[in-house]
């Protein structure tokens, strides 16, 4: 079986097998700054092949080399009371995007550079649902990263994850893209849609840090890695990442607003708990003037179904919510308390802030 590195969550995956995540947040003690950075929300540059004039293996070793280069001073560690993780940093202004939880019930944060110059951050905004966080440091000279547009990512691209894993300064670790477009869990609930399977290795300190192409423009944010349930310890080549179109969207809405308005996530508008059968999700509560009641979904119920695929679990039902959008009719099945079975039709809202 296997596992993810930021949090512990179940995951299938092919062959059968089980894959859990663990989210790649921070590493115990300091150590050094990282790598990479990502262009404050400017127009998404496309993921082709780097320019060379030669070809072979020679060029290709100086294309990882120039990407590295120009991508280090963009990328840096971020530190708190309770670890470490990495950054990449967004715009000129001194505004750092990360993973929420590098930055989760922290109050300040020492941010070093590739550079290893230290500055003091301060807390912008935070969209836990897609573990995405933003930092800002004031009167820093910082390199802000390109972002590339990560819907034009092909499985067997060639990445590179920068960052800080175990406090081990400006890492870098390669491999290609595996897949694209998998929904994925953490162990704390909160499941990303569309992430980036990677076989560039993800370790603790990783989070928040650059996943690159060869032009040296971030793809994506690493945030899980596997590990191996039966074993123990990694599972190399299977990592997970934000993809850089979600990041660049919630990142510039968070500088320029404080919080999110357009998440792009579904809403159903209900609590959720395990059921007494431990078939299905039982709703606990419903949001007053949500989807959920205005379809008349009550308190009690418990949904079996949605859009006619079982839901065995609360885990279920986030991970299949997470793959559609808002303004979507889906199918929502439940069991009223009395066992009456009955299925209504809910138009999905956006997931607020």
């Amino acid at each position: 079986m296997l596992l993810v590195a930021h949090v512990s969550r179940a995951l299938p995956i092919a062959g059968g097998l089980t894959a859990a995540m663990v989210l790649a947040s921070c590493s115990g003690t300091p150590t050094s700054p990282n790598l990479t950075a990502a262009t404050g929300g400017a127009t998404p540059t496309p993921t082709t092949a780097p320019a060379s004039s030669g070809g072979g293996a020679a060029a290709l070793q100086s294309a990882y080399v120039a990407a590295v280069r120009k991508m280090l001073p963009s990328v840096v560690q971020i530190e708190t009371s309770s670890g470490l993780g990495s950054g990449i940093v967004f715009d000129s202004k001194g505004d750092i995007v990360t993973n929420n939880h590098v930055v989760a019930g922290a109050t300040s944060f020492t941010v070093t550079t590739s550079a290893a110059k230290k500055y003091q951050g301060t807390l912008v905004g935070t969209f836990p649902a897609d573990d995405l966080a933003v930092i800002h440091v004031s009167n820093a000279a910082l390199t802000p990263a390109s972002f590339a547009d990560s819907s034009k990512l092909e499985v067997g691209d060639i990445v590179m994850a920068i960052g800080n894993p175990l406090g081990l300064q400006s890492s870098v670790t390669a491999g290609i893209v595996s897949a694209t477009g998998r929904t994925v869990s953490e162990d704390n609930g909160v499941v990303l849609p569309d992430t980036i399977q990677t076989s560039a290795e993800i370790n603790p300190g990783n989070s928040g840090g650059a996943l690159v192409d060869l032009n040296a423009n971030v793809v994506g944010i690493p945030t899980l890695a596997a590990v191996d349930q039966q074993l123990g310890g990694s599972a190399p080549g299977i990592g997970f990442a934000i993809p850089s179109n979600i990041v660049t969207s919630i990142a510039t809405q968070l500088i320029n607003q404080g919080h999110v308005t357009h998440s792009g996530r579904a809403y159903l508008g209900v609590r959720i708990a395990l059921a007494a059968s431990q078939n299905g999700a039982l709703i606990s509560t419903v949001t007053a003037g949500s989807p959920a009641a205005a379809a008349g979904l009550q308190a009690g119920d418990t949904i079996t179904a949605l859009n006619g695929k079982s839901v065995a679990s609360p885990d279920d039902l986030s991970q299949a919510l997470a793959q559609l959008t808002p303004g979507d009719k889906a199918q929502v099945t439940v069991t009223g308390p009395d066992g009456s079975q009955r299925t209504v039709t809910v138009t999905l809202g956006e997931l607020p802030a």
